[in-house]
């Protein structure tokens, strides 16, 4: 089965652009795993200009599914991680000034700073993701980084599906094949809604886990959080 984690970070975007505590990031946390969410991600960014450091921490004590934080390994990124230990840090190799993540790592160039990464991550017991593009040489590259997954970088497929391409997902079904055979598990995330995931999930083997904010919510505001939280888990089974 394919696990749903929600990245909540626009409930924070929310929350910060008047200030206050109102929306409670830590309550919907809660609330998401009530209604069955399987996981929470997070991905505070230096200017903490949704998730802050912060709620990073407040939120250990909230998360009892998975607790999956992404990001940029900067030094303040690296040490946040490893004083809160999640059940999962995935790696994202985004500009600072980006508004959101927009290209995948390139494990071959990257290989020994990932590799260095990600070992003190693996000797803190952190399972470790890399956020990749579906290109074949990258997953192989992921590979020798030591990461335990890849999380595949869906908005080419998600643009491409919009417009009725369903040839769209043909790459990223060779990568998650690729990873398989690699035995380096496979996350998938960015651009995924209700409108494709059934379609990705059932051209995805072995995918393990996909992270969801930005439809996700977005759907919410029209038909309610609890039902969207379920309405992903019915079409992931």
């Amino acid at each position: 089965m394919t696990k749903l984690s929600v990245n909540i970070n626009k409930i924070a975007t929310l929350r910060n652009s008047r200030g206050g505590n109102t929306p409670n990031l830590l309550k919907v946390a809660k609330d998401v795993q009530d209604f069955g969410g399987e996981g929470i991600t997070i991905h505070p960014r230096p200017d903490e200009r949704h998730i802050r450091y912060q709620d990073a921490h407040d939120l250990k004590s909230v998360v009892h599914t998975e607790y999956n934080i992404e990001g940029n390994p900067i030094p303040e990124f690296i040490e946040l991680v490893l004083n809160i230990k999640p059940t999962q840090v995935t790696l994202v190799p985004d500009a600072v000034d980006a508004i959101t993540s927009n290209s995948g790592w390139d494990t071959v160039k990257n290989k020994e700073f990932l590799q260095e990464v990600i070992s003190e991550f693996n000797r803190n017991d952190i399972r470790t993701s890399i956020f990749v593009d579906p290109l074949e040489k990258m997953i192989e590259g992921a590979k020798e980084t030591g990461a335990d997954r890849i999380e595949l970088y869906t908005e080419a497929f998600a643009s491409e599906y919009a417009k009725g391409n369903l040839e769209a997902v043909k790459p990223y079904t060779k990568c998650a094949q690729l990873a398989n055979d690699l035995n380096i598990g496979v996350n998938a995330g960015h651009d995924l809604s209700l409108d494709n995931i059934k379609f990705f999930k059932e051209n995805i083997p072995g995918l393990l886990e996909v992270s969801i904010g930005h439809a996700l919510i977005s759907e919410s505001i029209y038909l309610g959080l609890e039902n969207v939280v379920n309405m992903y888990l019915h079409k992931l089974k």
